[in-house]
């Protein structure tokens, strides 16, 4: 790629919001969904304009590519908040005479929705609002617990039409901690992101063993506990997990026995049973485990899939 064309489209990024960057980039179309996965988009803005530019002369963009782009930045329909308020409020009070919303939008590129239900009898309810945090040019909005689950599909239908995606994801997740779900859903958490190898070998940390003890069981522990922490990182990383609170799991199986005549086993509704692990910080309750001595690794993918699968809710049927 030549050297005026990467300069190009260097100071075209640059101009571009780290907020809109996402956007405009897959308007741009130049660079595949899968180069743009390659890019951590949290790092700083110049490190990030480095990694496309190296994209870019893979790619060996021309100064037609680099015009295109300049272009999409001055034309590229980017998110109107003014707009989205409007509609959304719109949406509501028609099909609700008695609601109050209210909004307040933040540095990233959110907006805070407080909405106080009503009927079309009775003044909005100000002790028992919804809150909804919604993060603009995505499909994703996060909402507070409800008493009024009626009006579930009137917000999701208010958020589809003002934000103008074709739907709002409806997802199997749920948690206390704002941050920890944004980190799950717009997968800034990646469990093998990154790896901190200790500046102390695991052979010289105290391991708690007896002096006296035989040197082949040293060796054997050593060994177990070298595995056991290799697993754990390949797992969880090396830095804090995201706050969740629960993982449900819902078992529904039908009787297996070898026995003929077995009175489960000629039952036709499937067994059912509920699973829950609690805990102020579970994933990391879950990351202590193996290293602790108190299960096997590696853990079950069922508990390890959490943050990738983006939900704590999971329903286990028979093929």
């Amino acid at each position: 790629m030549d050297e005026t064309v990467a300069e190009f489209i260097k100071r075209t990024i640059l101009k571009i919001p780290m907020n809109e960057l996402t956007t405009i980039l897959k308007a741009w179309d130049f660079l595949s969904e899968n180069q743009l996965q390659t890019v951590n988009f949290r790092q700083r803005k110049e490190s990030v304009v480095q990694h496309l530019i190296h994209l870019c002369e893979e790619k060996r963009a021309s100064l037609s590519d680099a015009a295109l782009l300049d272009i999409i930045c001055e034309d590229v329909d980017l998110f109107d908040m003014k707009q989205f308020k409007n509609s959304f409020k719109k949406i509501l009070q028609r099909a609700l005479k008695n609601v109050t919303v209210s909004f307040r939008e933040t540095e990233e590129n959110a907006v805070w929705i407080r909405i106080a239900w009503g009927t079309q009898y009775t003044k909005p309810n100000q002790y028992k609002p919804t809150y909804v945090v919604y993060y603009s040019q995505t499909p994703y909005a996060f909402m507070s617990s409800s008493m009024l689950r009626r009006n579930t599909p009137l917000l999701g239908q208010a958020l589809t039409v003002a934000s103008k995606h074709h739907q709002i994801v409806k997802m199997d997740l749920r948690s206390r901690y704002l941050d920890s779900l944004k980190a799950i859903v717009f997968k800034q958490y990646n469990q093998t992101f990154e790896t901190h190898n200790s500046t102390t070998p695991l052979q010289e940390r105290s391991l708690g063993l007896d002096i006296n003890m035989d040197s082949r069981i040293i060796h054997e522990n050593i060994v177990e506990k070298e595995r056991v922490q290799r697993i754990t990182q390949e797992t969880f990383g090396d830095y804090p997990q995201p706050q969740l609170e629960f993982a449900q799991y819902k078992l529904e199986t039908k009787f297996k026995s070898g026995l003929n005549g077995s009175i489960l086993a000629e039952r036709e509704e499937p067994l059912r049973c509920l699973i829950k692990f609690s805990s102020p910080h579970l994933l990391e309750a879950l990351k202590s485990l193996a290293p602790a001595g108190i299960a096997d690794a590696p853990l079950s993918p069922l508990l390890t899939c959490i943050p990738n699968k983006r939900m704590n809710y999971f329903k286990i049927r028979d093929k």
